[in-house]
């Protein structure tokens, strides 16, 4: 069948190979496709990433770097769903992305391992594990949710697909498993159907399943079905069958009847399978796909067959549906992405032509609207109608395909029938079913609504129309205009009849949507007269109408000068405004001259608006002189300083300040430059200085930048306005920081009498220069002294205040300066006035009145300075006695008192609060012994070591450090670099510490001796401490001191010390001893303090006495010094002598140490000994272990044996591998048997050669690497038994197969190696690597075997790897096999031609070369079946007919010569009309002489160079060929040549017949004058028969008269004539039932009008009306009509008769 006309058309969307898709990766776990919108590939190499393909631009593909085992896309959005397996784990990892938003949506871990999952809708993803079925929402934080667990039937199943129907309550799963062993090629298919309703499961035997939705006839709620496909294999029959059946019948209702059907596999397909189904809700049919490429197509209502095909030569693997086209997408292995769709032109009538499936056919065009079967539904709708089978005729016709039978026809047709009392008219039936259906078309709708208009039910329509039941036209509107107009008017938008809207709006005065709806439709109304319309009555109506036209797309439809010059002519000055206000917002120069028009307007009759307008600034283009004088002359002088450009103008409408508002004006004054600025501000200030002076000041303040403040100044300052000056100084002062700025702003205060401000300024501004404002003032004498006090006292010319006030007789102002501003500067007043000799009792009672407020250390130096103190005594006692702490003041009382020498160490003594250092320093020169009192009261170091010095008061110097006990005035005066420092220590030995009786004097001073290194010093004083019977003689840190002095300065006393000393640190100084290297003295403390453990380690580590120590042990006897002794015998690697000591001491401690040593030494017997004593104290594996190890290293296996069997903690594993790789492999087989370990007791045994035991305990141990140990060793010593029985549990495991083939082949050893994998095969896990291993061997080494495996084997054989094999050994033949199982027929069909003679056999070939993908292998097996097998090249071609290019065939076999040889096949190929083949065949037809079957081949096949060949043959020796030339000429139309050639040949039939088929009149009229030239009058007569349409009577006749040949002319006259009466009386025929017709309209519209009369009798009775000229009554009768002639009959005159009116 082409494929044009074919039901299902197939087309080629995409290959995923040409966007970068890797073949490897386009498989069932790496290709997934949820919808038809989304492809997602996941690739692993070279990166894992997942290729995401948007069907709407599949060249574009999205490719994101992205790790995981599977990647689904959402059918609908999106959104993209990942699972990953955690490392380590069976659990899986889900995410859920938003591609678009970048975002992670949702995200799950699984605990079980997710075998297989899919979308099942939009928002819900279908988790299969191997148990259960989950269910997992997208939206929220919901967790997947068990829905059921798999049936005993789906175990050990790979699941190939999952389903729910559109309700959820229905789901299916599938899987796949092995066939049955008889056959196992043939895949099993299982299905569970789960209710969620019922919580129940069924299962059942399926390959492929879908869930529909059917509406059965009589029930209002669709039907769930499921349709499911089985293929089975029971007793030795294959069944393959498809089922539909309803899922939860509703009870009560028509339930859908089960269905089933069978489906046929070609012989070629009897192990094929279906993978998938999908069923087309558009078009309800079942597609159902298989593995290898069929496509079953099935009516989903009946179940019958509709099509089948195969669609890919490739393997299908992947399916989804195409919901809007009604097909679906197939993926194969090639890559392909295929479009199954229905082919809507063809499916109807192959339905019903080649199915003659007629009611089939029909259901499918009502269904899918489809073409084809518009001849069945009008038969059945017009047996119908015959059978008054109306409502049946209404359905079939509201459901006709492509509405063929919604016409006006049928509806008068259901009108022409009488309507039957009390039942429903069948118009009424027609129509309500239609409504049912769907909506009405134009004409439905109209009849509808008139009858329903004549019956007054305007609601019924209105439902009609907001249901959309109805299609809206005008003629409608019209109709329902009589009865409402709103319903009209809402119809004549939906029919777009747009006049009739615009009018119906301006009826209702709805003028704005008039413009919303033309620019919907793209209407173009007369917008002017609208406008003039809506001015007559409704002005502001108007200004909104008019604002909408501008703003309209395109740009308004009437000028904007018109519009408003509409306005203007009916006076409507405010609504112009408006409109102009509004459309010249965007502010263009093209409206110049309108914005000028609109302020000229306002500015005449309202300026106040265009004032408004102006302020808002709206306005750019405007003729702004002209509007200028407009403004000032209504008075508007800012808005005319704003538009005057020259400065004249602006003066003369300046100086209207009375009119002008303050505010306005200065921001005016903003917008000139500096130098017109300045010269208004001039004029303004010469008209009224007084009047504009605040103006100017305020212009001042606000543009003093751009006008400069000099210029301000010099303004003001040319007018002498100090006033002016000190406003607008006033307002800059705080932002300004020139101190000329800040002085003249003080000096306009001050001239203008603002003492407040000028006091302000000087008490918070710092710019002014303080020099010259105090000179300022000075001079300037105010009356109120605050302004320079406060200069004064801010810039320090207190002394210079003090002056100008004293002098000035102004002695309130300096006591409430001193009292109230100030007190802290009240010294330098005091100063001041003493300089200027003011009275004594004024100076006392000005610092008697501030007491406490006056700092009293500055008035004390200004008083010193004048050696005026005594003044000052009076204050300071009255300070005292009111308590007063302050240094300051005690200072100055103490200077006082030591000046009057009264009782001054009493004072220094007693008083607290003085400084000792300023009262100390005052009395240095005065008394030093009195300086040294205070200095020791203060604690002053330094001052009093510098004044003892100084004075050589050591004594005192001696006992004051003695008594401070500080650490650093100790290193100060001990310090080597202090002259005086031996006169110190002198007086501190001799003096000072004798008299001390405080130890932490004492022991202060020893250390300070200690840290300045003053050893020889130190051990006198200690000496005379320690041994002269003092108070500290048996001190016991000076015992200590005294030791480790001696040990540090004086060695050779320290023995003396440790006999005549006995309280000191012994442990402590011994250790200094050692330290010290005074070994002996050490022996000797650590022996006098019985620390015998010390002792010894002295002897061992520092006199390095092995021997005295030893004697020392024996001499103590303790287990402490033996243990000490031990560990350096070992240390010194006297093994021996220390485990003996060990031994003594009773020492476990160190057996780690002993026991390497014991190793090193190879002194295992002794070491028996001290492990032995050892496990007595400790239970430590080590020791055990070691102990076993030490017996197995003298031999002692029975004592090994019976210390296992002993209660132990020895990790006997390790000491058996340790044993192991020691090669002590009896003690290590001791071992590894007692503690089981079978698999190191294999390998301990191969290396004893017990190979046997070997095999036993690897039996045991049941280990792969134990296995391959055991078996290499026996491959190598040639047990090949005890190998092949090991081997056999090795290569079940894939992983060490290859390893354990190859150790055998590097061995040589292949038949044994052969054995092995034979005797493998029958193992019950026996897997494809075994088979394939063996089939390897086969390869290389017993070939005879090989093909006998590979057929036996072929569905268990890794057949890649086994390819490879027999490329490598070149098994062709095998190999051509293995290509065919693996479906790689190219290869397969590449192998055999290369290598023929071994791998070529006729019929495989042919079954292989019909499936190869390259279409080059066709011509290359073609090439090669010339070259080699040329009889058998027909029957090769034939099988490939269908594939090949017929044309290259033909060109490669005429090259090759054999053109003949393809005969067969040529004429079989013929019916495709292809030129080469044409051409090929005709020309060996003509070599041949076969004209009958070239002239046949001619007729049936005229695609070749028709005239090349006729010019070949027209001169051939055979007169049958010139036949055929001249037929040939005469199918190319070159009737001459074909005739010329025919009258050559005598061939005059031929001639004639072609003269008669060229239509053409001279030919034929030739023809005739050449027979009467030779004479041929029967051929004469012929030619007149043959030709009789094309030869004109008259020449007929006049040839036949000329040459007397009338005779044979006759019997063309007679038939001429016979023809010629025949056409006359069927037009007389015509003729008459024609009148009989006219005469037949004509009584009809007689009795119409005679039946209006009869109802007009009637009526009452009146007067007749006067007749009308032309009317009828009064008319005369038409006349008779004319006969004769043939001419029609004429009405009266010429004119058409006239009717009655």
């Amino acid at each position: 069948m082409a494929a044009a006309n074919a039901p299902i058309a197939m087309k080629e969307v995409l290959t995923l190979p040409s966007i970068g898709i890797n073949p490897q990766f386009i498989t069932f776990t790496n290709v997934t496709m949820e919808s038809d919108k989304y492809i997602c590939v996941r690739e692993t190499a070279p990166q894992n990433s997942v290729v995401i393909i948007d069907m709407s631009m599949p060249m574009q593909p999205l490719r994101r770097p992205i790790t995981a085992d599977s990647a689904l896309m959402n059918p609908n959005s999106r959104i993209l769903a990942l699972k990953a397996q955690l490392p380590g784990t069976t659990q899986d990892h889900l995410q859920i992305f938003n591609i678009e938003m970048k975002a992670k949506m949702k995200s799950h871990q699984m605990p079980e391992q997710v075998v297989f999952w899919k979308w099942v809708s939009p928002k819900m993803l279908g988790l299969v594990t191997q148990t259960s079925v989950y269910h997992w929402s997208i939206e929220g934080d919901s967790v997947p949710v068990k829905m059921f667990e798999r049936t005993a039937n789906l175990v050990n199943n790979q699941i190939i697909n999952y389903k729910c129907d559109p309700s959820e309550k229905w789901l299916v799963l599938i899987g796949i498993a092995p066939g049955a062993p008889e056959r196992p090629q043939l895949v099993k298919g299982n299905m569970q159907l789960f209710s969620v309703d019922q919580q129940r499961s069924q299962a059942l035997e399926a390959h492929a399943a879908s869930f529909a939705q059917f509406k059965v006839p009589g029930n209002e709620n669709p039907s769930i079905l499921i349709s499911f496909a089985t293929k089975t294999f029971n007793a030795g029959q294959i069944t393959s069958k498809l089922h539909v059946i309803e899922l939860g019948a509703q009870p009560g209702k028509p339930s859908f009847s089960k269905k089933q059907a069978d489906l046929f596999f070609p012989p070629d397909f009897q192990d094929d399978f279906p993978v998938a189904m999908q069923i087309s809700h558009k078009y309800s049919l079942i597609y159902v796909i298989t593995k290898l490429g069929l496509l079953f197509v099935y009516d989903l209502e009946t179940a019958s067959a509709v099509y089948r095909n195969r669609i890919s030569p490739d393997p299908i693997f992947l399916t989804s549906e195409a919901t809007s086209a009604g097909g679906f997408y197939a993926i194969n292995r090639r890559g392909q992405v295929l479009l199954a769709t229905v082919n809507e032109a063809t499916i109807v009538p192959f339905v019903s032509g080649q199915l003659n499936n007629l009611e089939l056919a029909v259901n499918l065009a009502k269904r899918g609207n489809l073409p084809g079967a518009e001849n069945l539904v009008v038969q059945r709708f017009q047996e119908l109608f015959a059978q008054t089978k109306y409502k049946e005729a209404a359905e079939l016709a509201a459901e006709s395909p492509q509405g063929i039978l919604r016409t006006p026809d049928t509806v008068a047709k259901f009108q022409s029938v009488p309507v039957q009392a009390g039942q429903t008219p069948p118009l009424l039936q027609y129509f309500g079913t239609l409504l049912t259906r769907g909506k009405l078309n134009a004409f439905e709708s109209l009849e509808l609504s008139r009858l329903v208009v004549n019956q007054n039910k305007k609601n019924l329509l209105e439902n009609w129309l907001a249901e959309d039941k109805l299609e809206c036209s005008e003629e409608l509107g019209d109709l329902v205009k009589t009865v409402d107009n709103d319903l009209a008017l809402k119809i004549y938008i939906k029919a777009r009849a747009t006049p009739k809207v615009v009018a119906a709006f301006a009826e209702r005065r709805e003028f704005d949507k008039i413009l919303i709806y033309s620019k919907q439709v793209g209407y173009t109304p007369d917008y002017l007269f609208l406008l003039q319309t809506i001015l007559r009555t409704d002005p502001q109506g108007a200004v909104n109408f008019a604002l909408m036209m501008s703003q309209m797309e395109g740009g308004c439809p009437v000028d904007y000068n018109t519009i408003t010059d509409l306005f203007l002519q009916r006076n409507l000055i405010r609504e112009a405004t408006a409109f102009l206000l509004d459309v010249l917002k965007p502010n263009l120069p093209e409206h110049a001259f309108l914005q000028t028009k609109v302020l000229e307007i306002n500015l005449v009759t309202f300026p106040n608006v265009a004032d408004a307008i102006l302020a808002n600034g709206m306005f750019s283009h405007y003729d702004r002189p002209r509007i200028a004088q407009l403004c000032e002359k209504a008075g508007l002088y800012v808005r005319a300083l704003q538009h005057y450009t020259e400065l004249p103008d602006i003066k003369r409408v300046i100086v209207n300040t009375h009119a002008i508002e303050p505010q306005s004006l200065v921001e005016f004054f903003g917008t000139l430059s500096r130098e017109w600025a300045l010269e208004c501000m001039k004029d303004l200030l010469l008209v009224n200085l007084r009047g504009n002076l605040q103006i100017i000041v305020q212009v001042a303040k606000e543009y003093c930048e751009q006008l400069g403040v000099d210029a301000c100044i010099k303004l003001f300052e040319q007018f002498k306005s100090y006033e002016g000056l000190y406003f607008f100084l006033g307002s800059y002062l705080s932002s300004s920081e020139d101190p000329d700025i800040h002085f003249k702003y003080i000096e306009a205060a001050a001239k203008t009498g603002q003492i407040k401000e000028v006091e302000r300024v000087t008490r918070e501004s710092n710019f002014y220069d303080a020099e010259k404002t105090k000179n300022f003032l000075m001079e300037a004498k105010l009356p109120d002294a605050r302004p320079l006090i406060n200069v004064c006292d801010r810039f320090g010319f207190v002394p210079d205040l003090t002056h100008y006030l004293y002098t000035n007789n102004m002695l309130r102002y300096i006591e409430g300066y001193v009292q109230k501003v100030n007190p802290g500067n009240a010294p330098l007043v005091v100063g001041q006035l003493l300089d200027d000799e003011c009275p004594e009792d004024f100076i006392k009672g000005l610092i008697l009145s501030v007491r406490s407020l006056l700092p009293v250390e500055p008035l004390v130096e200004e008083c010193e300075k004048r050696n005026r103190l005594r003044l000052l005594t009076q204050f300071l006692e009255h300070l005292v006695s009111e308590g007063s702490q302050d240094t300051h003041v005690h200072n100055a009382l103490g200077k006082i008192i030591i000046d009057s020498n009264n009782n001054p160490e009493h004072f220094l003594t007693t008083n607290p609060y003085y400084d000792s250092r300023v009262v100390g320093k005052y009395c240095e020169k005065r008394d030093p012994t009195l300086a040294v009192v205070a200095y020791r009261r203060g604690q002053c170091d330094d001052e009093l070591i510098n004044v003892t010095n100084k004075n050589s008061l050591f004594k005192l110097q001696a006992r004051y450090v003695v008594e401070r006990m500080d650490g650093d005035l100790w290193e100060k005066v001990l310090n080597p670099e202090n002259e005086y420092r031996r006169q110190l220590i002198d007086q501190v030995v001799s003096t000072a510490l004798p008299e001390s009786k405080s130890p932490e004097q004492v022991s202060a001073a020893v250390k300070a001796f200690m840290t300045a290194d003053l050893p020889h010093e130190l051990i006198e004083l200690l000496e005379k401490i320690v041994l002269q019977n003092s108070a500290f003689s048996g001190n016991f840190n000076l015992q200590n001191l005294l030791i480790l002095t001696a040990i540090k300065a004086d060695p050779s006393r320290v023995m003396d010390y440790i006999n005549r000393l006995d309280n000191f640190d012994g442990p402590a100084v011994g250790e200094v001893a050692v330290e010290a290297q005074l070994y002996e003295e050490a022996f000797a403390i650590f022996k006098k303090f019985n620390l015998n453990v010390q002792a010894v380690n002295v002897l061992l580590d520092n006199i390095r006495s092995i021997d005295r120590a030893v004697e020392f042990a024996f001499r103590v006897e303790e287990d402490a010094v033996w243990s000490q002794v031990a560990k350096a015998q070992l240390r010194e690697g006297l093994v021996s002598d220390a485990i003996e000591s060990f031994i003594r001491a009773d020492d476990a401690t160190q057996f780690l140490d002993v026991i390497r040593a014991s190793e090193d030494a190879d002194v295992y017997p002794d070491l028996v000994r001290y492990l032995l004593m050892v496990r007595q104290k400790v239970k430590e594996p080590k020791v055990d272990g070691e102990l076993i190890y030490a017996y197995a290293k003298t031999d002692r296996l029975g004592e090994i044996e019976e210390f296992i069997l002993m209660p132990n903690v020895a990790n006997l594993q390790n000491v058996g591998d340790r044993l192991f790789d020691e090669a002590l492999y009896e003690a290590a087989k001791i071992i590894f048997a007692f503690i089981s370990n079978w698999a190191k007791l294999a390998v301990t045994l191969v290396r004893l050669k017990q190979f046997q035991g070997a095999v036993d305990a690897a039996r045991k141990a049941n280990s792969a690497k134990t296995w391959k140990e055991v078996c290499f060793a026996c491959v190598d010593a040639e047990e090949f038994r005890l190998a092949q029985i090991c081997g056999l549990n090795i290569i079940i495991q894939v992983d060490d197969l290859e390893e354990v083939s190859e150790y055998y082949q590097n061995r040589g050893c292949f038949n044994e190696l052969i054995s092995l994998m034979e005797s493998g095969l029958g193992l019950e896990r026996a897997h494809m690597g075994i088979f394939t291993e063996l089939g390897v061997l086969y390869a290389r080494y017993r070939y005879e075997k090989l093909m006998e495996h590979i057929k036996l084997f072929s569905t268990r054989l890794n057949i890649p790897k086994l390819i490879r094999a027999c490329d490598e050994q070149q098994h062709w033949k095998e190999l051509t096999y293995l290509y065919i199982q693996y479906d790689e027929f190219d290869n397969a069909a590449t192998t055999v031609m290369n290598h023929s003679p071994e791998a070529w056999d006729h019929m495989q070939f042919k079954d292989i070369i019909v499936k190869v993908a390259s279409v080059e292998l066709y011509y290359k097996a073609v090439h090669f079946y010339l070259q080699e097998h040329p009889d058998l090249i027909n029957d090769m071609l034939n099988v490939l007919a269908l594939r090949v290019d017929h044309t290259r065939v033909v060109d490669i076999t005429r090259k090759a010569g054999h053109l003949r040889l393809v005969k067969p096949y040529m004429v079989a190929v013929q019916s495709n009309n292809v030129s080469a083949v044409n051409e090929a065949l005709n020309e060996i037809y003509v070599e041949e002489e076969d004209y009958d079957r070239l002239r046949e081949s001619i007729d049936l096949h005229d695609n070749f160079d028709q005239i090349g060949l006729a010019q070949k043959i027209e001169k051939h020796e055979l007169l049958e060929m010139r036949r055929v030339a001249a037929y040939i000429y005469k199918k190319a139309g070159r009737w001459k040549q074909s005739i010329a050639l025919s009258k050559k040949d005598n061939h005059y039939r031929d001639a004639m017949e072609t003269a008669s088929q060229s239509g053409e009149r001279e030919l034929a009229e030739e023809l005739l004058v050449y027979f009467i030239e030779q004479g041929k009058k029967e051929c004469f007569a012929s030619c007149l028969f043959v030709c009789y349409d094309l030869v004109r009577p008259d020449v007929a006749l006049e040839l036949a008269w000329i040459n007397n040949m009338i005779d044979f002319a006759f019997p063309y006259l007679l038939q001429f004539i016979r023809e010629y009466t025949g056409k006359v009386d069927e037009l007389i025929k015509d003729k008459i039932e024609a009148q009989k017709e006219v005469k037949a309209k004509e009584q009809e519209e007689k009795d119409v009008i005679a039946q209006q009369n009869m109802y007009a009798q009637l009526l009452p009775l009146a007067l007749p009306a006067p007749p009308m000229p032309g009317m009828g009554g009064f008319a005369p009768p038409p006349p008779p009509p004319m006969g004769g002639m043939g001419m029609p009959p004429m009405p009266a005159f010429g004119m058409p008769p006239m009717g009655s009116y």
